[in-house]
């Protein structure tokens, strides 16, 4: 019962710039390099070794998050499957892989005006020659923290601590009305 309750969908107002994203398993990986290569093997996604990029194969996707950290993403229900293939393929070897699917939601932040509602908010030069498409980091959107990840040239996919993702969105809104 808990678990249906921490999980439950967010749903935020309709605004052209928002594109709400569905449940999704989430995972903090972390390992040794070669720990790294069979987690990505057994994810189906070559964990980055660039720092602060993504990787993607189809749904799945592993974002860098720090030197031996990497955000997970796959679709909802998903879990159970891909930690019983990450602990075959490592078997004994020291890693953690933690199930932080309850904990985050993600949305999308698109539109010609993205970078620039994001950025009113968050201290990191977002425009494209800086943050490319590809590009991932941890950081702070005002007083939350959040994920960013740059999917498209006009789209940005944030992960956000379910507590914090209406102060995120609403925020969001209010910098969107000086548009």
């Amino acid at each position: 019962m808990v678990e249906t309750a921490a999980r439950r969908f967010v749903e935020f107002a309709p605004a052209p710039w928002l594109r709400t994203l569905p449940a999704a398993t989430r995972f903090i990986f972390r390992g040794a390099p070669a720990v790294r290569a069979a987690a990505g093997a057994a994810f189906g996604v070559a964990l980055p070794s660039e720092a602060c990029r993504a990787a993607t194969n189809g749904s799945r996707a592993a974002l860098w998050l720090g030197p031996d950290e990497y955000l997970l993403l796959a679709p909802d229900g998903e879990g159970a499957a891909i930690a019983s293939a990450i602990a075959r393929e490592i078997g004994d070897q020291p890693h953690s892989l933690v199930d932080v699917s309850h904990r985050q939601v993600a949305f999308e932040v698109i539109g010609p005006h993205a970078e620039w509602l994001l950025a009113a908010q968050c201290p990191l030069p977002l425009d494209a020659t800086a943050f490319p498409v590809g590009m991932c980091t941890r950081t702070i959107f005002a007083k939350a923290e959040v994920v960013l990840w740059r999917t498209a040239p006009e789209t940005f996919h944030v992960e956000v601590w379910r507590s914090f993702s209406r102060y995120v969105v609403e925020l969001l809104a209010e910098i969107a009305r000086e548009t």
